[in-house]
């Protein structure tokens, strides 16, 4: 299942994989993992400087090499290395770990100290150079997406990545709306959660279940399924195992009625808008 990344932006699969902490488990597995991802039409692949430091990205560099062309790559900068001249450096840094001479997306991790018309200068000037093909955001609510989209102008943001899992569904409030307004991609960082998936004998869990066991698929697939139901969403599952992965590419096939969907969002209440939007 492929969809539009952004308003006129390139076929990508709903469904990609992440890769935070991924350097710390097995590497030979790890790399198994993303290979096998890739077999299975999950080409979205995420990262950032962050994650250990550029090992995250060494790690998936090993793993796309020879196949580059069938992967939709995405790294962060961070907030502290989003001025012109660090943005460039970062993203030079990025892409030797990364084994590639392109990023298909480049997002700032989240706000920090640099201004925003700044950081976007520093995007541009990669993207006209072809080291960069789109460029985004991170961890930002409506008012921060306002204040990006008057930095920016229309049509330059490719995504923001947020945080969205059935227990946090705060994006929903006003992210979405305000991005799909402005034909922007929705990724959604640990859509399994913190290691707090709903348990199986939980009501929660019970719900996935019995769900799951309607289409054939797992309570995790039902979950993916209902964060990616709309055209603007995008998920990034981490999978250390093959087997993850194997589990995580069903639910590109995956689509819920609108009752199950129904009965998701019941089993999973919205809530209140929080005063900041949650991330991790």
């Amino acid at each position: 299942m492929q969809r539009n990344f952004g308003a006129g932006g390139p076929a990508v699969s709903a469904i990609g994989q992440g890769s935070w902490y991924s350097e710390q488990g097995d590497r030979r597995e790890a790399i198994a993992a993303f290979r096998r991802g890739l077999d299975l039409g999950l080409g979205h692949i995420d990262t950032a400087e962050m994650y250990g430091d550029g090992r995250s990205e060494a790690l998936i560099g090993e793993a796309i090499t020879g196949r580059r062309d069938e992967v939709f790559l995405v790294s962060k900068v961070l907030p502290h290395n989003a001025s012109r001249q660090s943005a460039r450096a970062a993203c030079e840094r990025s892409l030797k770990h990364l084994r590639t001479d392109r990023l298909d997306c480049y997002l700032l991790h989240w706000r920090g100290p640099h201004p925003l018309a700044e950081t976007f200068a520093a995007f541009e000037a990669l993207k006209q150079e072809g080291k960069i093909l789109s460029w985004g955001v991170s961890n930002f609510d409506e008012d921060d997406l306002d204040e990006a989209l008057a930095a920016a102008g229309k049509g330059r943001i490719a995504c923001n990545q947020v945080l969205y899992h059935l227990r946090e569904r705060a994006i929903e409030h006003a992210v979405i709306p305000w991005c799909e307004r402005n034909g922007i991609a929705v990724t959604a960082y640990s859509p399994f959660g913190h290691d707090d998936f709903p348990a199986p004998g939980s009501a929660q869990g019970k719900a996935l279940a019995e769900i799951a066991a309607a289409h054939g698929a797992t309570p995790r697939q039902v979950a993916l399924a209902f964060l990616t139901r709309r055209a603007s969403l995008f998920a990034i599952p981490k999978a250390g195992k093959v087997g993850h992965v194997e589990d995580n590419a069903g639910a590109l096939h995956l689509a819920l009625s609108e009752t199950e969907i129904a009965r998701i969002d019941a089993a999973f209440p919205l809530g209140r808008k929080p005063h900041a939007l949650p991330m991790i």
